[in-house]
């Protein structure tokens, strides 16, 4: 590929086709946006030019930041270790709900005010003790040729990857992206394709795709998230659908995390979650045989605790991000009872804590 950085930070693309009436398709998700010289995607960061898909946004960062990887969130893989974490602009969905909108909706390049070249941010990744890197804020797959250098980079300083993302792409692009990525948060935003078309723009079926690839052929460890959305996707019926579906598709050893939504965007004249809307996720989930279920966005330590399937045990006990009892053998065994608590865990948790420390990278 060209311009792969530095350069005007512009560097060519894989994944397009021409069409029959001149127009150039993108390919990377199921929007299939069409484009003429000089289009943008509804990604806004790529594009066409000279007949081709660019991507616009290589090597350009809203920021960098070290975070406790329980943020992510991800409570089974390396508990307790820190992250460094950074998005770019733009995205391939149009949630009304977005927390991230300032970012995801971004349309002025000139915020993304951090050049860093992916063997720069392995570097300060090692630098500042991470033992992962994040692509999160907004959904990695649109800069999908930027991440995957940087996880490559990554992973030569014996550093993992995870990718924050909503699973909304094409089998292709899947398939290259994820044999970069270590571990995966995927926001199953909701269980039927009403929410996805009217308040994502999007479609919930190639969204299970991804869960089902992810979890039947890859080695990513995978967790899910969903912004429990008072009105809108909380109903009782719903959320035993999913976590059926969870345990039947994916298994029960897939970790869930309900969160609680606050106004955004454009939804804010919906009410915040209320606490024990989580807490009755949780308990329809586990009845449903999902050994890890967790509340996210408010103060409840059992909801975010994790405990042992087999006999009840705590494995591990967390106050928002911060890791107090820990009760795993350096190989992810209950100390109780000797059963495996599924996950990726490699000697005792780290001490990051609840720390969020801004890292600047030069270029």
């Amino acid at each position: 590929m060209k311009n792969r950085y530095p350069g005007d930070r512009t560097t060519d693309t894989r994944w397009w086709h021409r069409c029959d009436d001149g127009r150039v398709q993108c390919d990377v998700c199921p929007r299939a946006c069409r484009m003429h010289d000089g289009q943008r995607g509804l990604c806004f960061v790529r594009g066409v030019e000279e007949g081709a898909v660019k991507l616009y946004t290589y090597g350009r960062s809203s920021g960098f930041c070290v975070d406790p990887i329980e943020k992510k969130p991800l409570n089974h893989f390396l508990p307790g270790s820190a992250v460094l974490s950074f998005g770019t602009a733009g995205c391939n969905l149009a949630c009304k709900f977005c927390q991230n909108w300032d970012m995801s909706k971004s349309r002025e390049m000139d915020t993304l005010m951090e050049h860093a070249t992916p063997q720069a941010i392995a570097e300060a990744a090692r630098s500042a003790s991470c033992r992962s890197v994040a692509f999160t804020y907004n959904d990695p797959i649109i800069f999908m040729e930027y991440a995957m250098d940087v996880a490559d980079a990554c992973h030569a300083l014996g550093i993992r990857t995870v990718a924050v993302t909503a699973g909304y792409m094409c089998a292709g692009p899947r398939e290259e992206f994820f044999r970069h990525i270590d571990a995966a948060n995927v926001d199953l935003k909701a269980f039927t394709e009403e929410f996805y078309r009217k308040t994502c723009g999007a479609e919930l079926a190639p969204v299970l795709e991804t869960l089902e690839y992810l979890k039947k052929e890859t080695g990513v460890w995978l967790e899910l998230t969903t912004l429990v959305i008072p009105g809108h996707n909380d109903s009782e019926q719903e959320l035993d659908e999913m976590s059926r579906w969870v345990v039947g598709h994916l298994g029960p050893d897939v970790p869930m995390h309900f969160s609680a939504f606050h106004p955004d965007w454009k939804m804010r004249d919906v009410a915040p979650t209320p606490p024990e809307t989580l807490a009755t996720a949780r308990r329809i989930a586990m009845a449903n045989g999902v050994r890890y279920a967790y509340t996210g966005n408010v103060h409840d330590a059992a909801g975010g605790s994790t405990f042992c399937h087999a006999c009840g045990a705590l494995l591990i006990e967390r106050d928002w991000y911060e890791i107090g009892a820990y009760c795993l053998t350096d190989d992810g065994r209950c100390v109780a009872c000797g059963a495996a608590c599924a996950g990726v865990f490699e000697g005792p948790a780290g001490h990051w804590g609840r720390r969020r420390q801004p890292v600047h990278i030069a270029a």
